[in-house]
């Protein structure tokens, strides 16, 4: 379906009068224009499938929105990123999450050292702590084994983990209880621990730097718990490791340096997963699990770094998202999994597009004149269809979105998968397509305008793999975003201002003094001072 780029004007400039064009012809009037539309404007790599042909989007369009891609740099960029240039330039560091899943053999030199024997050793102390727990020979301060496992952490440390779980918890062990405590709320520790046992319990506290308040306040308590339940002081020790590269701090809090699990600054929170953050999920599946998890996210960066741009999933993903955000204005992208066990994929996703992409100042600090990341969100189907469906089909405001389906369900109940996969191809067909208002309505309550774009993705199975390959999909596509914009796709000042206030204000709050505020939070300070 492609054309030759011919236009002497800039490829965004070329964008702009194309969505103008566009924006009068319908979804139905390019499907009936090219009746081999849907293969056609399908790409497939290692069996994940991406149809983008519900888009409003004709051949010219994606050869102009490929040209984008050229006329910045994208390549130049995932060379620089795959091979280790301070991209993260705010702070000077890689972003070299791709090592992570490096094969054993192959060689990645940051800073004249190889940095993939260092992810392999890791990989390999990981495995073997994980086969002592899952095997019952680590024991707890009482020599009763492990049959609880705890991560505490928080937004990269957590929602990875966590997601990851959730999607291939039917690979873990049915003697194995594998939970997940990310919020300050004493809610969540309280019930994640109200069933547990201190004697048969194992935290595993993720923090890069630990210190992370969130994380520690809760570490604290949990170790308070144990303590009191097993009323052994160096109970600690048996039922605590860390994920963390504060060798220090870790010891401080009793845990033996021996039981801390390293990763590299060059790792983003979000894009941690593969890395140590990954422990409970592997303490979950087993190594020999995990480890097709990294090959499934090896095979879609190679993809990434080697296909063209015109079947590249993730860089097709990417410009469409640009293609949305910046020629129709959309505000928001919907991911849309058909499959329960991708609950949790939508937050995993929010964290890393929003956090990645959400910034208005370019790499090269100046400010950015065009907008950037949508914010995303999304309910696992059917659950959508009886929630927010309205809205996308007979709404006023544009929102494209993701729907994900698993062709082969891991499950036996009949019927069920026919069901949950004819209701998502259906979406997808009303959404493009619509429906007139029956002749009979004498007003347009029933009438679906339907030119709602949407793509299909599609794995053969929930697999470590296939998740694996999701993960980098997502990753590569905010990347390709990102890049686009030119924004540093890797730090994320902006949360760093409410934390500072935070405690500033835990300080005061039971104090009889106030710092300077604005008339309305220091109301509020007030109000909850008189609850106490």
């Amino acid at each position: 379906m492609s054309t030759a780029v011919t236009d002497h004007r800039t490829p965004w400039a070329a964008l702009e009068d194309k969505q103008r064009e566009l924006a009068g012809v319908s979804l139905r009037e390019l499907f009936a224009r090219e009746p081999r539309r849907g293969p056609a404007m399908t790409a497939e790599h290692d069996g994940v499938v991406l149809d983008y042909s519900k888009n409003r989007v004709d051949a010219r369009t994606l050869d102009l929105l490929v040209a984008l891609a050229e006329e910045r740099g994208l390549r130049a960029g995932i060379e620089a990123m795959c091979t280790g240039s301070p991209i993260n330039t705010t702070e000077g560091r890689a972003a070299l999450h791709t090592a992570l899943r490096a094969p054993a053999g192959e060689s990645i030199i940051l800073d004249g050292h190889d940095v993939v024997p260092d992810v392999h050793a890791v990989l390999a102390e990981m495995s073997a702590f994980a086969v002592r727990v899952r095997t019952g020979q680590w024991r707890g301060a009482t020599g009763a084994p492990i049959r609880a496992v705890v991560n505490i952490g928080i937004g990269g440390s957590d929602l990875g983990p966590a997601m990851a779980y959730q999607a291939l918890r039917e690979f873990g062990l049915d003697t194995l209880t594998v939970r997940y405590v990310s919020n300050i709320d004493g809610h969540d520790l309280a019930r994640t621990l109200h069933d547990l046992e201190p004697e048969t319990t194992l935290f595993i506290v993720s923090s890069k730097t630990f210190t992370t308040v969130e994380t520690l306040t809760n570490a604290y308590t949990a170790r308070e718990w144990i303590l009191a339940g097993t009323d052994d002081p160096g109970a600690v020790a048996k039922h605590f490791v860390a994920v963390s590269t504060a060798a220090a701090e870790v010891e401080k809090f009793g845990i033996d340096r021996d039981n801390m699990f390293e990763f590299w600054d060059w790792v983003g929170g979000r894009y941690s997963l593969p890395s140590a953050i990954g422990l409970s999920l592997m303490i979950a599946i087993g190594p020999g699990r995990f480890h097709e998890l990294l090959a499934g996210a090896r095979s879609m960066d190679e993809h990434f770094r080697t296909a063209p741009f015109g079947a590249n999933l993730p860089v097709l993903l990417g410009l469409l998202g640009v293609w949305y955000r910046n020629f129709w204005r959309a505000q928001s992208y919907a991911v849309l999994p058909y499959d329960e066990r991708l609950a949790r994929l939508p937050a995993y996703l929010q964290q890393l597009d929003m956090e990645s992409n959400g910034k208005s100042t370019g790499r090269d600090g100046s400010p950015l004149t065009v907008d950037t990341a949508p914010v995303i969100w999304g309910e696992p189907g059917t659950n959508g269809q009886h929630a927010f469906f309205q809205l996308l089909h007979q709404g006023t405001v544009l929102v494209p979105g993701d729907f994900i389906g698993v062709l082969e369900p891991a499950h036996e109940l009949s019927g069920h998968h026919d069901l949950l996969m004819a209701n998502l191809f259906a979406q997808t067909e009303a959404l493009a397509f619509g429906q007139p208002a029956p002749q009979r309505d004498s007003g347009s309550h029933r009438e679906f305008p339907g030119n709602r774009p949407s793509n299909t993705l599609l794995i053969p199975r929930l697999t470590p793999y296939t998740l694996g390959q999701l993960i980098a999909l997502y990753e590569h596509k905010v990347f390709t975003q990102g890049w686009i914009w030119g924004v540093n796709s890797f730090d994320q000042w902006g949360v760093e201002l409410g934390k500072t206030l935070a405690r500033r204000i835990h300080a005061e709050l039971r104090s009889e003094s106030a710092g300077e505020h604005d008339s309305s939070t220091a109301a509020l300070i007030e109000r909850y001072r008189a609850a106490l």
